[in-house]
């Protein structure tokens, strides 16, 4: 299978891929469209003619696959062309309650993947989060592993107020390389969770991910608001952006690839 046919196939199949291509070099250089296939384990196809060219080229892909977009690059002279596929964003939503309804629908409004875990299976029901891509009924850490372990471009949203499910999601959690980890609860919820989690060997370095009280500060009050401001503090945090007014901020509205 050719390379192109190869990432094709990943691109149709949901994966996540990038597809080096030299598009511009010096005489003597590589050859004009040699390419290098990188897949999201780190296992790569092909080749641009150099081993140093090679590594250079593994790491701009790793760096943009995980950022899903794609760009050209420049290095040592050679102009790469990393052309990026990859499947939309997950949120995984701990707990089935009311605000999981409405985060599930902001998400799928922004088209993530939703998905609702929570082991009590009277609450956690297709008929109560139809836009849930998937609902698990089980504990947060096994549910994690039913739903292929957690990468960078996952999200973590634990919207329960039961210590033993918080608990337990939260440690599974950043276990994981989940791009944003998020908990409900007051200041004096998130205060005891905090103890817990450190009483249970959980490093403050650790606990620092946690965004604890969840959301930006909106002024939310009904669940729909809530899921805003919810999905806006994980679409800011997975851009690298801080949230604030775009009217107050300098620079870029939008990165752009050279």
């Amino acid at each position: 299978m050719s390379l192109q046919s190869e990432f094709a196939q990943v691109a149709r199949l949901g994966g996540r891929a990038a597809l080096v291509t030299v598009v511009r070099a010096p005489d003597p250089g590589p050859a004009l469209a040699s390419r290098l296939l990188v897949h999201a384990d780190g296992r790569s196809r092909g080749s641009l003619g150099a081993e140093g060219l090679d590594r250079a080229a593994v790491a701009h892909a790793e760096e943009l696959m995980w950022a899903e977009r794609s760009q050209l690059r420049e290095e040592r002279g050679v102009g790469l062309f990393v052309d990026v596929v990859a499947p939309p964003p997950r949120l995984i939503v701990l707990g089935a309650v009311d605000f999981a309804g409405a985060l599930c629908r902001m998400a799928r409004a922004a088209g993530w993947r939703p998905y609702v875990v929570d082991p009590r299976g009277r609450f956690a029901t297709p008929e109560r989060f139809p836009d849930a891509e998937e609902i698990v009924v089980a504990w947060p850490s096994e549910a994690f592993a039913r739903l292929g372990g957690i990468d960078r471009s996952t999200m973590i949203v634990v919207l329960t107020h039961d210590p033993k499910l918080d608990d337990d999601a939260l440690i599974a959690a950043l276990d994981s390389e989940a791009g944003y980890i998020g908990a409900m609860g007051s200041r004096r919820a998130q205060a005891a969770r905090r103890e817990r989690l450190l009483a249970a060997g959980v490093s403050e370095e650790a606990l620092d991910r946690v965004a604890a009280p969840i959301g930006l500060d909106l002024g939310a009050v009904t669940a729909e608001e809530t899921a805003l401001s919810i999905m806006a503090e994980i679409v800011a945090t997975r851009h690298g952006r801080a949230g604030g007014r775009l009217s107050a901020a300098s620079g870029r509205i939008h990165d752009v690839g050279t």
